[in-house]
């Protein structure tokens, strides 16, 4: 799987980008069904606001996955192996869950829907565990940069389903039959999973739990110390969090300016949609130039640089033009290009001998600014106005590039 050096990027478009793609998509559905078709479900249903907002609690799941991880680096299931095996489950499990879902009663039975939501959001991040183990193991580390790419892309059309199709289909059918609809979007990724190969094992297999669970931790502390290992914890918990934290209220922030959800919807749905699938493509083409090291480096100042366009439309007002360009340059710069190179480097961080844990505990620590720390961004809004805030989020995307010399130095070596 080596690649010759100096390789374009047209010599890494071969058959396990494809499956990077297949299965991207289907990591990627059933994360946007919870976030759009649930919520359109409910809210049509008659469900009050409040309730709603709850169940963003369901979510859970993708921050704590790194608990069982060592559970499918451990075990095998079924006659398909060790990661496709819990991929087909995974899989075929959502497409009952998600279709089942959509027969319950959402006037008197939302407990039972929560329920379901959870059970989903489990599965799901179940899934993700194993595919982003399976997308490790299949890649070599010059691959992982365009299949990172390919992946986050893949990830983000599959919102296209849920978010598009499955509500235009709820305005001539009965929910029943759209959630079926929509649940059988994960068949592509059962049948992507039945073709495959299994990975080559690099190395013995966990053996027992107390190896799945402590020889990942153990390997990771060891291969460059407790002081390198603290470097790139921190480094992974603070990547995005400027960015997150911009774009957490970003709803709130236009609607203040006295843009129309019209103009909103259009900007976000056209503009910032195609500029982050632009994105995502030219970072994995660039990265196989630049290298990962590199990307993290160009990519995080772009990352950060886009914060302030918001600074920028926060002083200007509601200008239609100015708001497509800064939704279109985040996405380009974060959603997209930023994406791509955070993808790629938890990937090369994590032991292939032991993926599914490891790069499920770096997943989860990146989840965490995304799910508590911008819980406290409408107080700093409340407190500083939209303008200092944003600066005040531009200023904490420094720390993390400030570590990149430790964690990803320019001219490391391949």
């Amino acid at each position: 799987m080596r690649q010759a050096k100096g390789a374009a990027w047209r010599d890494y478009l071969n058959g396990r980008m494809l499956t990077v793609l297949v299965l991207g998509f289907s990591s990627g559905l059933p994360l946007f069904i919870l976030l759009y078709l649930l919520q359109a479900w409910l809210a049509k249903s008659g469900l009050n606001v409040k309730a709603l907002g709850l169940f963003a609690l369901v979510q859970f799941p993708y921050i704590w996955k790194f608990l069982w991880a060592p559970l499918m680096d451990r075990f095998s299931f079924g006659p398909l192996g060790r990661r496709r095996g819990w991929m087909a489950l995974t899989q075929a499990a959502l497409f009952l869950a998600i279709g089942s879902m959509g027969m319950l009663d959402p006037l008197t039975q939302v407990g039972l829907i929560a329920a379901a939501a959870a059970g989903v959001a489990f599965l799901s991040a179940s899934q993700d565990i194993v595919i982003d183990a399976y997308r490790r193991e299949i890649l070599s580390d010059n691959e992982q940069g365009l299949g990172a790419a390919v992946s986050v892309n893949a990830y983000k059309v599959a919102g296209m389903v849920p978010g598009a199709l499955s509500l235009i289909l709820a305005d001539r059918m009965p929910w029943q039959p759209v959630f079926w609809i929509t649940a059988a979007f994960m068949l592509p990724g059962l049948a992507c999973t039945l073709l495959i190969k299994e990975p080559a094992v690099y190395g013995a297999p966990p053996k027992t739990m107390r190896e799945a669970i402590i020889l990942p931790f153990q390997e990771f502390i060891v291969r460059d110390g407790w002081r390198q290992a603290l470097w790139v914890l921190a480094f992974v918990l603070l990547y995005k969090i400027g960015d997150s934290m911009a774009t957490a209220l970003a709803t709130k922030f236009y609607l203040d300016l006295g843009f129309t959800m019209t103009q909103i919807g259009l900007a976000a749905n056209t503009t910032g949609f195609w500029a982050s699938l632009a994105g995502g493509i030219v970072g994995g083409v660039w990265m196989v130039k630049l290298g990962i090291n590199r990307g993290l480096w160009v990519f995080g100042a772009l990352q950060a640089l886009a914060i302030l366009g918001f600074a920028w439309l926060a002083q200007a007002g509601a200008n239609t033009a100015l708001l497509s360009a800064v939704i279109g340059f985040e996405s380009f710069a974060s959603l997209g290009l930023g994406a791509a190179a955070f993808v790629a480097f938890l990937s090369r961080s994590s032991d292939p001998r032991y993926t599914a844990t490891q790069y499920a505990l770096f997943s989860s620590l990146a989840a965490v600014p995304r799910t508590f720390i911008n819980s406290s961004v409408g107080y700093i809004v409340a407190e500083t106005g939209w303008f200092t805030f944003f600066i005040v989020c531009f200023v904490l995307a420094f720390p993390a590039m400030m570590m990149l010399p430790k964690i990803a130095p320019w001219n490391a070596k391949p």
